[in-house]
């Protein structure tokens, strides 16, 4: 039975070339091809679709929007994006909302084919530029993450205390009442607090306190 697949793809020329590639191909077949979000959502053919192949730069509605509601109405799906973006936050929300594989327009018509290949066999195809980027997003992130979790473990337990009030969204008065401490000590740690943090306000404070790594 061969790997059915469906398209959403605005650029017409585009889908109708990659319609014809997926047609053409032994053990594959394009069941639909869509040109928006909107007419995909009402007309997906869920139940005789195994690999959907998305554009993420579509009209009204994004691919990355497309791919989150089908994946909930079809959790069994493969989706694999398809775009001209290397853009390594636009690839890892298209992560989140469910695909499993990421390929640059410009692939080789013999990539995109073994792409969809893999990606029905449960494997993750990424083009070798997307790959490294996925690669580099994380590790920056873990970074961010490391530093984040340094800058916390300068902070005293009393001023990781007003911290906390903060994040629960206690006032100056209302902290200083509960701690037993002045109006003026709370501003004293608050400004401790940021120097410690590195940021210019409480709104700023309460985000990385609230962005920290949790313990396990």
């Amino acid at each position: 039975m061969p790997i059915r697949i469906t398209l959403v793809e605005d650029d017409a020329r585009v889908r109708e070339t990659l319609f014809e590639l997926l047609n053409d191909a032994p053990g594959l077949r394009c069941v639909g091809k869509f040109d928006c979000a909107e007419d995909a959502l009402r007309h997906f053919p869920g139940a005789e679709t195994d690999v959907a192949l998305v554009d993420i730069n579509l009209p009204g509605r994004s691919g990355i929007e497309l791919v989150g509601e089908l994946k909930t109405r079809h959790p069994k799906l493969h989706f694999m994006m398809m775009t001209v973006y290397e853009d390594s936050e636009l690839i890892f929300n298209s992560l989140q909302a469910g695909a499993t594989g990421y390929l640059l327009k410009r692939a080789r018509p013999a990539e995109i084919i073994s792409a969809i290949r893999e990606v029905y066999q449960g494997g993750s195809p990424m083009s070798p530029e997307i790959a490294r980027k996925v690669v580099l997003f994380f590790h920056h992130r873990r970074a961010a993450a490391n530093e984040a979790m340094a800058q916390m473990e300068l902070l005293t337990k009393r001023e990781t205390e007003i911290l906390s009030q903060l994040a629960k969204g206690s006032l100056y008065k209302e902290i200083a009442a509960q701690m037993n401490i002045s109006l003026d000590t709370v501003r004293s740690h608050l400004q401790h607090i940021y120097n410690k943090l590195q940021v210019h306000s409480r709104h700023e404070a309460v985000l990385k306190f609230l962005d920290r790594p949790k313990e396990n």
